[in-house]
C-alpha cells in the first residue's frame, strides 16, 4: 500500500464538544492509524497514516461529520514521514501550544440529555445535570485549558463505573471521551435550603421547587453561569413583591418558556426566533408581547416587548414541565448593585431578603457568565448582551494584531485581548460602578492572557477620565510592561463595527455613532455623531444639536431637566419653558422632584457654560421621551429611549425631518426644529405617531448626512452605539441612504453598545502604535 502521512491541526470550538471521540471514530471508519490530543492552546493536533483515498476521504469527514456543536475555524494540513502506527489511538492532552484556538462557551442541554432525563429507565432518568459531549456546561467551569476533566470543577465529582464504562466506549458518541459527563451517583448532587442556611430534604427538587412557585414564593437556583431568581410571571402580586425586594421598580424580569409553544403563546415570535431560542446557545431574545398574554404588566413596565429564553440545563427543563403557566420569571440572582450571586454564600449574604428558598448544586461556577440577550432591530437579530453561549469566542478580523488588551468602557462592560488575527472579548461583565464588577474585569481579563500566553505590547481604555477601569489599566501597563493608549469612545464603536464586518488597515468608512454618553476629544459629552473614520484616526463631520444638561448626571435620572436644556437651546424663555411644563404635567413631583422651583434652576443652569454641553441621541430621545410624558426617569440604562421606541410601536410617520446646518465647524442636525414641530404636533396627533416620527426624522437626518459625508469612499456605512438598536431610528437612516444608493449595516457578531467597544479599542490602539498590519496568512 502506498502509506502516507498527514500532521494535521486545527483550530475553532474543537475542545469540550466530542472532538477527540469523532476524529477517533472517523479515523478508524477509514482504517487508518496514528493518534489524536487536545493541545495547550485550546487546539487539536492529529496524525493519520493511510492511503491517499483514505486520508482524503478522512478530510473530507472532518467537516461532512464533525459533532453538532463543534467548529473549525483552521485546518492545518502538513505532509509528514509515516511513523509506522499500529493503531489509531486518543493521547492524553498535553500543554504544549502550537496554534491558539477557542476556548469552548457553555452549551444548552440537548435533546437526547432532554430525552435521557424524560426516559425511566435510563440512569440519567430526571437527573438534572445531565450532559454529553454536545451539551453542557464548558467555559463557566474551566480552571484551564486544555479542555480535560481536571482542568474543570467537574475534577470534584470522579466517574462512577459506569460513567467510566460510556467513557471508554468509543461506540458511545455522545460519552466516549466526554470530560463533563456524570450520573446520580457520581455527579453534583441537587440542595434545597432555608434562608437560614438549613438543609430541606426533597426527594424532587424540581417537582418541589414548582409546587413553591405556584405558591407564591421566590427562589434562587443555581444554573451554570450564576444564581437566578425564578417567580411566577402570571401574578401582579408576586411580581410586584419581587420587584419590592429587589428595589427594581421598573426594569425589566427575563422570562423562561418550556418550550416555543408556550413562546408564542405569551409573544409573538419572527418566523426564526425559535431556531435561535432552541439553539445550543439559549439567548434571551426579546419578543414583541401578545395582546392577550398572561405574563403580569409588571415584568416588563412601559415596555411592548418580553425578553424569553428556553431552559439550557436538566433542572430548569423539569421545573417548567411542573409549572401550569409553563414560564417563570427567571431573572439575574443579584442584590440591586451588585454582580449576580455564583456561590452559596452570596446568596445567604445578598439575596437574604429577597428569595425564600435555595435550589442549589455542588459544582463550582468559575467564570460568571449572565445570560446572553438579543433583539430584533429592524427585522435583524443584534446583541445587547454577550455572554452564556457565545464568549468567550473569538472574533477573527481583517488585520494582523500584537498581542494586547482592552478594558472597555464603564457601562455594560466587557473586555478583551488580542493577538494575530484574533480578538477575544470577554463575557459581558456589567457596569463598573456597581461593587464586584472591576474585579470580575480584572479577573476574567488575566484569565485569557494567562491560558492563550500573551504577552500584552499595550492596555486600551477610554478618554473618560472618570472612568472606574483606568486604574485598572494603569496597572495593566506597568505590570507587563505595555503602551497605554487612550481611545475616544465613538471611534471605537466605529472601529468595533468596521472590524466585524472585515474593514482592512487603511481604510476609510463612514460610521454613525449613535448612543448615550461618551467622552469627546473637545471635552463636551458626544452620543449622536458621524465620523470619517479608519483604525488610526477619525474625522467628526458631522452630529445632533448641542444642549447643555443642567445638572449633569441629575438630568440623566430626571429627564425632564433634559428637556429643559434642549428647550433653552431653542430659544425658549424661561417663562415659556415652565408654561409648556405645566401644561404637559411635567412639573409634578414623580416627574421633577422639586417641580416649578427645580424648572426654574434648571433653566438657569442650561446657560452657564459650567454644565455639559451634550450631542447625545441618548438624552435627546429623553428629552422627547419627557415631554411626550413616556418616560420621566431613569431607572435603569435606556429606559426613557426604549418607553419611547414602544410607545411608536403603532405610530405612523407623520413625514418630518430636521434640517442640516453648517454650524461648530461641522455639519449639525437642527433638533431644534424637531422640538418645534413636536410642540406643534403634540396636540393635533396621537402620541404614537409622534413618537414614531420623531425617531424616524433623527434617523433620517443622520442618514443624509453620513450620504454627504461618504462621498469619495467605498463601502456601506457603519451604525454602532448602545441607540444603533432603535428600530426606527435605523429605519430612519436607511431610508436616507437609500435615496443615494447607500446601505446602512449593523453588527451581528458583538453589541452595538458598550460590550463591543474594547473591540475597537483594540483596533485603533494597535494602529495608533503603527502595530496594526495588513492580513496575512498563518
Amino acid at each position: 500500500m502506498d502509506r502516507r502521512a498527514l500532521k494535521i491541526r486545527i483550530t475553532g470550538i474543537v475542545q469540550g464538544v466530542g472532538f477527540r471521540p469523532f476524529i477517533y471514530r472517523l479515523a478508524v471508519s477509514r482504517s487508518l492509524k496514528g493518534y489524536v490530543l487536545n493541545l495547550g492552546g485550546s487546539e487539536v493536533e492529529v496524525w493519520v497514516e493511510g492511503s491517499p483515498e483514505q486520508l482524503k476521504s478522512f478530510l473530507i469527514g472532518l467537516y461532512e461529520e464533525k459533532p453538532p456543536p463543534a467548529r473549525i475555524e483552521e485546518l492545518e494540513v502538513e505532509p509528514v514521514s509515516p511513523k509506522w502506527y499500529r493503531g489509531f489511538s486518543i493521547r492524553k492532552s498535553e500543554r504544549r501550544r502550537s496554534k491558539r484556538s477557542m476556548i469552548p462557551p457553555d452549551f444548552g442541554i440537548c435533546p437526547h440529555c432532554v430525552a435521557e432525563i424524560h426516559d425511566p429507565v435510563s440512569r440519567y432518568y430526571r437527573y438534572p445535570w445531565n450532559s454529553c459531549a454536545w451539551c453542557g456546561p464548558r467555559f463557566s467551569m474551566m480552571y484551564d485549558i486544555p479542555y480535560d476533566r481536571e482542568n474543570t470543577a467537574m475534577r470534584a465529582f470522579p466517574l462512577c463505573i459506569d460513567c467510566r464504562r460510556d467513557y471508554s466506549n468509543p461506540e458511545n458518541i455522545r460519552r466516549f471521551h466526554a470530560q463533563g459527563i456524570s450520573c446520580k451517583q457520581c455527579g453534583p448532587r441537587t440542595i434545597v435550603y432555608d434562608m437560614e442556611g438549613n438543609i430541606i430534604p426533597v426527594d424532587d427538587p424540581a417537582k418541589w421547587a414548582a409546587e413553591r412557585i405556584e405558591e407564591g414564593h421566590i427562589l434562587a437556583i443555581k444554573g451554570v453561569g450564576g444564581y437566578h431568581l425564578a417567580a411566577l410571571a402570571s401574578d401582579d402580586s408576586v411580581v410586584a413583591e419581587l420587584r419590592r425586594r429587589k428595589r427594581r421598580p421598573t426594569k425589566p424580569f427575563a422570562l423562561m418558556a418550556r418550550d416555543c409553544s408556550i413562546v408564542e403563546k405569551i409573544a409573538i415570535p419572527p418566523s426564526d426566533a425559535c431556531a435561535v431560542l432552541r439553539s445550543a446557545e439559549r439567548p434571551i431574545i426579546l419578543l414583541p408581547r401578545r395582546e392577550d398574554s398572561p405574563v403580569s404588566e409588571l415584568v416588563a413596565p412601559g415596555l411592548d416587548t418580553i425578553g424569553v429564553m428556553l431552559p439550557y440545563t436538566g433542572l430548569q427543563v423539569m421545573l417548567l414541565e411542573e409549572l401550569r403557566d409553563g414560564f417563570l420569571i427567571m431573572t439575574s440572582g443579584n442584590e440591586t448593585g451588585y454582580p449576580m450571586c455564583t456561590s452559596i454564600e452570596c446568596v445567604f449574604t445578598h439575596l437574604r431578603g429577597i428569595a425564600d428558598y435555595v435550589v442549589t448544586h455542588e459544582r463550582e461556577i468559575v467564570h460568571r457568565v449572565d445570560d446572553s440577550v438579543l433583539r430584533y432591530t429592524d427585522g435583524e437579530l443584534v446583541f445587547l448582551r454577550r455572554a452564556r453561549g457565545y464568549a468567550p469566542a473569538w472574533i477573527r478580523v481583517r488585520a494582523w494584531l500584537p498581542e494586547g488588551i482592552a478594558v472597555g468602557a464603564e457601562l455594560q462592560v466587557a473586555g478583551a485581548v488580542s493577538f494575530e488575527d484574533k480578538i477575544v472579548p470577554t463575557q459581558f461583565i456589567g457596569d463598573l460602578d456597581e461593587p464586584g464588577q472591576l474585579e470580575d474585569l480584572e479577573k476574567e481579563l488575566r484569565w485569557l492572557i494567562r491560558v492563550y500566553g500573551l504577552r500584552p505590547r499595550f492596555v486600551a481604555l477610554d478618554m473618560h477620565p472618570g472612568y472606574h477601569n483606568r486604574g485598572l489599566a494603569a496597572r495593566m501597563s506597568e505590570e507587563y510592561g505595555a503602551e497605554l493608549v487612550e481611545v475616544q469612545h465613538h471611534h471605537a464603536h466605529a472601529a468595533s463595527a468596521m472590524a466585524e464586518h472585515g474593514v482592512e488597515p487603511g481604510e476609510e468608512h463612514v460610521a454613525i455613532t449613535i448612543d448615550g454618553t461618551g467622552y469627546g476629544s473637545d471635552g463636551t459629552i458626544w452620543g449622536g455623531e458621524v465620523l470619517v473614520a479608519s483604525y488610526s484616526n477619525f474625522t467628526r463631520v458631522a452630529s445632533l444639536y448641542p444642549f447643555r444638561l443642567p445638572g449633569g448626571e441629575r438630568a440623566v435620572e430626571w429627564p425632564v431637566r433634559a428637556l429643559i436644556g434642549l428647550m433653552k437651546a431653542s430659544g425658549l424663555g424661561e417663562e415659556e419653558v415652565v408654561g409648556i411644563l405645566a401644561k404637559r404635567g411635567l412639573l409634578e413631583r414623580d416627574k421633577l422632584p422639586y417641580g416649578e422651583t427645580e424648572a426654574r434652576i434648571a433653566y438657569r443652569q442650561a446657560g452657564l457654560d459650567s454644565q455639559p454641553l451634550t450631542t447625545s441621541m441618548g438624552r435627546t430621545l429623553d428629552a422627547f421621551s419627557a415631554l411626550l410624558r413616556i418616560g420621566w426617569h431613569r431607572g435603569y440604562e435606556g429606559e426613557p429611549a426604549m418607553r419611547l421606541e414602544a410607545a411608536a410601536r403603532k405610530g405612523r410617520d407623520l413625514g418630518f425631518t430636521p434640517p442640516l446646518i453648517t454650524a461648530y465647524g461641522r455639519v449639525v442636525v437642527d433638533v431644534r426644529k424637531l422640538l418645534s414641530w413636536v410642540l406643534e404636533a403634540i396636540d393635533k396627533y396621537s402620541v404614537s405617531d409622534v413618537a414614531f416620527t420623531i425617531q424616524k426624522a433623527l434617523g433620517r437626518a443622520l442618514g443624509e448626512a453620513a450620504a454627504r459625508a461618504a462621498k469619495g469612499l467605498d463601502g456601506p456605512i457603519f451604525v454602532s452605539g448602545g441607540a444603533a438598536v432603535n428600530t426606527y431610528i435605523v429605519q430612519g437612516v436607511r431610508e436616507a441612504l437609500r435615496e443615494h444608493g447607500l446601505e446602512a449595516v449593523l453588527q451581528h457578531r458583538l453589541p452595538p453598545g458598550d460590550g463591543g467597544v474594547a473591540v475597537g479599542q483594540v483596533m485603533v490602539a494597535a494602529a495608533k502604535l503603527g502595530l496594526l498590519e495588513k492580513p496575512r496568512t498563518v
